[in-house]
C-alpha cells in the first residue's frame, strides 16, 4: 500500500486528532493523507443528541468509507464509537489515552449563583451536575468544541460541562476553571481516548498496531463492556472510568436518573487481563442496587 488515507470528521478538534495520528504513523514509516468526511451528527449539529439519538451519529459515514475502501483507517473518538462494530470492521489501536476527566469552563462550580446556566449535551453531564447542583439551570448546547465556547463568550451560559480531553489536544488548556474527579463526574466510557477503526484484516490493521497502549486498551475495555452489559448508549446517563493501580484495574462506574434524583454507583477491580469480566461483575452489582429501574425507564420513553 503506497498510502495510507486517515478518515476523520472536519471539526478542528477531529482534524487535530487525525493529524496526530498521521504523525505517529508517519514516524513508523507509513505515508499518509487525511480524508475529511461528514457525518449525521454533523448534519443535524443543532438538533439535541437525546432528540436525535441512535448509535453511530458521529461515526457510521466514516465506517461506510472504510468497508467501500475510500478511506484505510477512521479515527474517532472512542466514547462516540459504538460498542458493536459493522462485520468486517475492528479496533485495530486505542493509542495512550488523554485526560478522562470532565472540566468546568467558565467559571467554578462553587462560584456559579442559583439559576446560573450550564451548558452541555450530555445526559450523563446533566444528570450528575444535577446531583452536585441542583440549584443550576442545565441547557443543551451542541456544535464543534469551538462552537461551543463561542456560545460561552457571548453569554448565552455562564459556564460549560466539557471533556478535559478536547481541550488539552487544541492546547487550550487555559479555558479550564475546574476539572472534576470521577467521583463528582464519571466519565462516559472511552472518554479521552482515541479509536483507530480498520478493516479487521490487512495493512492499515496491522501499521496501527504499533500505536496500541495495552493500559488504555485494558480500560476501555472495562468500560465499553460495562456499557454493552447494561444495554446502554451515549444517550443514557452511565458513567464508567478504569484505571490502573499497580497491577490491578479499578473500575467506578454510576448510573443516574434523569433527573439527578437517584445515583446507583459501583466498583470493581481485578487484573487487566480480566478486564471484561471487571466490568460485567460491576454491571451485575449496579442492576442489583436499582439501576435496572433507571434503565428501564429509558427503554418504555
Amino acid at each position: 500500500m503506497n498510502e495510507l488515507v486517515i478518515g476523520t470528521r472536519g471539526s478542528q478538534l477531529a482534524l487535530a486528532q487525525a493529524e496526530w495520528v498521521r504523525r505517529r504513523l508517519e514516524t513508523l514509516g507509513f505515508k499518509c493523507r487525511i480524508e475529511t468526511i461528514r457525518t449525521t451528527g454533523d448534519r443535524l449539529a443543532d438538533a439535541p443528541l437525546p432528540e436525535i439519538g441512535g448509535k453511530g451519529l458521529f461515526t457510521r459515514e466514516l465506517e461506510q468509507a472504510l468497508l467501500e475502501g475510500r478511506v484505510h483507517l477512521a479515527v474517532h473518538s472512542l466514547k462516540d464509537l459504538p460498542v458493536e462494530l459493522p462485520q468486517g470492521l475492528r479496533l485495530a489501536a486505542v493509542p495512550r489515552r488523554e485526560d478522562a476527566r470532565d472540566v468546568v469552563v467558565g467559571r467554578k462550580l462553587a462560584e456559579l449563583a442559583a439559576g446560573a446556566r450550564v451548558g452541555t449535551s450530555s445526559l450523563r453531564r446533566a444528570a450528575q451536575l444535577k446531583l452536585l447542583r441542583p440549584d443550576l439551570i442545565i441547557e443543551p448546547v451542541r456544535g464543534n468544541l469551538d462552537t461551543r465556547l463561542r456560545k460561552l463568550e457571548a453569554g448565552r451560559y455562564d459556564a460549560l460541562v466539557l471533556a478535559a480531553a478536547g481541550l488539552h489536544r487544541m492546547g487550550w488548556m487555559g479555558r479550564i476553571a475546574e476539572y472534576l474527579t470521577p467521583e463528582q463526574m464519571c466519565p462516559a466510557p472511552g472518554q479521552g481516548a482515541l479509536g483507530i477503526e480498520t478493516l479487521c484484516e490487512g495493512p492499515a490493521a496491522q501499521a496501527c498496531a504499533a500505536l496500541d497502549d495495552p493500559a488504555t486498551r485494558a480500560a476501555v475495555t472495562a468500560e465499553r463492556t460495562l456499557l454493552e452489559a447494561l444495554g446502554g448508549g451515549c444517550q443514557v446517563p452511565i458513567g464508567a472510568y478504569a484505571e490502573q493501580y499497580n497491577s490491578a484495574l479499578c473500575l467506578h462506574a454510576v448510573v443516574v436518573a434523569p433527573d439527578g434524583s437517584r445515583a446507583v454507583r459501583t466498583r470493581a477491580e481485578g487484573t487487566p487481563g480480566e478486564a471484561a469480566e471487571i466490568a460485567r461483575n460491576a454491571a451485575r452489582q449496579l442492576l442489583a442496587g436499582g439501576a435496572h429501574e433507571i434503565l428501564e425507564s429509558f427503554s418504555r420513553s
